[in-house]
């Protein structure tokens, strides 16, 4: 999969707002909308080519229309969007979880495109593509040095900051993605071997992970992290359940956090799982009141288990639905903070130019009746958007008491407990945000590179490591921690908390560069609070 590795992983909430932007989906039954010729549409024609033709400067009248389109959907409601077509392809591929291209993923480091993985059985794997090669020239495309950042347009003022990094890795990816069953010639540089090498690769499908991570946090614990409701997202889920239940799991840790939603229809497959047949999943209401109501099936692979879904302010849409139907049902344990409370459903509906919009068509509801759309009705998406940091100051990420509640949306679950509607999930047990962690930019800038030159110099040595022995004992001696301290060159030095938290992300980012998000989650879920939690009510059972 060609992807930029992440830079510091707590900063993964921010990646809600295109979780967000990709919504609900559901089946409609009328697949196309035909519009028919009216004075409306002849208006805005007419408008457009009085300002073609007849405005006094030269218009760009597709901007135009695109900003216009924009600014009428933002009068509708917060969900409802414009996608350009620049945008809709690489928004469907995330939700297809699928796109074509070689197989690797890459970090540009020093104007220099170095393989970091490569997946098994990929194209890139087939070719003996390996982590830790350069690729120096893509069929006549250089992909190093001056030439690249001049194929990136990127400016002198611009070099050295994120806006570079950005520009680069997408010119990088342009060149290496293409069509299914075209070839690239890869010029690439082996380190180990020190010889340059002309390696053809036969693009094709390559899958976007929706299911990261998933492990057995001890013998009867398991853990599964779900990023995003995708297409292949149900089938990614049932392999990591399935194989968790082989290893001995009766609970299950279902990770949704900064999870920012997807297709309907896959979240009530995973939520199918662990419901017994004939329970409501959930159920949508349009405004000519239709509804339509999904159920559970007799497939259920988890119905016997404990499950705790974990979600915060982040977790929004089809995570909010697996959320609700799980606390309605009184299945299992909701665990952390309210989540973002949206509960509109968009259909996404193709302009003919290759851009559509995702307009909202009908509500959802959970299982006891709850609507969890936040208000909207001042049609002001700065404010609506500004959510969070209204919690914030409300302190309801503190305290579970500041959570501000109506009585009049409140519902019983069949066990008698009490949930209620108006604007999110509120979980049955409330984690407050660990305000006693402080990240410090100065002890991460450059953890990414120091990681990555390590594990470049080092790699046969590092790849040695098996993932559970590598968690529990790499670096026992802090030897390769304390060289990063000293590149970092700390005038004053830093606290032991400070310390302590650096020393796990450190960790963590060699994790993750040797066995992936796994590796990751299971370096930081050792200071994890709702991790934590879990492992506390599974104790007190």
């Amino acid at each position: 999969m060609i992807n930029k590795k992440a830079s510091l992983p707590i900063f993964l909430g921010l990646a809600v707002a295109i979780g967000i932007l990709i919504g609900s989906s559901i089946n409609f039954k009328n697949k196309a909308v035909i519009f028919s010729s009216n004075t409306t549409e002849a208006k805005i024609k007419r408008l457009i080519n009085y300002i073609q033709y007849d405005y006094v400067d030269k218009v760009d009248t597709d901007s135009l229309l695109d900003d216009a389109i924009t600014n009428m959907l933002v009068k509708l409601d917060p969900h409802s969007v414009y996608i350009p077509k620049e945008e809709l392809k690489q928004v469907t591929e995330n939700l297809q979880g699928k796109f074509v291209g070689i197989g690797v993923s890459f970090l540009v480091h020093q104007d220099t495109v170095t393989v970091t993985g490569v997946i098994e059985g990929g194209p890139s794997f087939k070719g003996g593509i390996k982590a830790g090669d350069r690729i120096i020239i893509a069929d006549n495309d250089t992909l190093f040095g001056e030439q690249l950042v001049k194929k990136a347009g990127v400016t002198e003022k611009e070099k050295g900051t994120l806006l570079a990094s950005r520009k680069i890795s997408e010119a990088v990816m342009k060149s290496l993605k293409g069509e299914a069953a075209t070839n690239v010639l890869l010029t690439v540089y082996r380190r180990s071997t020190d010889e340059v090498l002309d390696i053809q690769i036969a693009r094709d499908e390559v899958p976007i992970k929706s299911v990261p991570a998933y492990y057995m946090i001890n013998n009867t614990l398991g853990y599964i992290n779900v990023e995003r409701f995708a297409r292949t997202t149900y089938l990614e889920f049932k392999i990591a359940l399935h194989e968790l239940i082989i290893k001995g799991m009766n609970s299950l840790v279902l990770d949704l956090r900064g999870n920012g939603g997807g297709y309907m229809d896959i979240a009530n497959s995973i939520i199918d799982e662990f419901l017994e047949d004939g329970k409501l999943i959930v159920f949508t209401k349009n405004k000519n009141g239709e509804v339509d109501k999904s159920y559970a099936t007799k497939k259920g692979e988890f119905e016997d288990g404990d499950v705790y879904v974990l979600i915060d302010q982040n977790s929004a849409s089809a995570s909010e639905i697996v959320a609700g139907a799980l606390q309605d049902n009184d299945k299992g344990t909701i665990v952390g903070r309210r989540s973002f409370g949206k509960g509109l459903v968009q259909q996404e509906m193709d302009l003919g130019d290759g851009s559509a919009v995702r307009l909202t068509t009908s509500r959802y509801y959970t299982p006891t009746g709850r609507s969890i759309q936040k208000p909207y009705s001042d049609h002001n998406t700065k404010l609506y958007n500004s959510d969070y940091l209204n919690r914030v100051h409300n302190g309801e990420l503190i305290s579970k008491d500041s959570i501000k509640v109506i009585d009049t949306l409140k519902y019983t679950t069949p066990k008698g407990k009490i949930v209620y509607g108006g604007g999110g999930i509120i979980p049955d047990v409330f984690v407050s945000i660990d305000t006693s962690r402080t990240y410090n930019s100065r002890f991460y800038r450059g953890l990414n590179s120091f990681v990555f030159k390590y594990v470049d110099t080092h790699r046969d040595e590092l790849n040695a490591w098996e993932l559970e022995d590598f968690v529990a004992n790499f670096d026992a001696d802090e030897k390769i921690f304390n060289l990063y301290l000293e590149e970092l060159d700390l005038k004053i030095p830093m606290g032991p908390k400070s310390r302590e938290d650096l020393k796990l992300y450190f960790k963590a980012f060699f994790a993750r560069d040797l066995f992936d998000q796994t590796g990751y989650f299971m370096v930081t879920q050792k200071k994890d609070n709702m991790i934590l939690k879990v492992i506390e009510l599974e104790n007190n059972k």
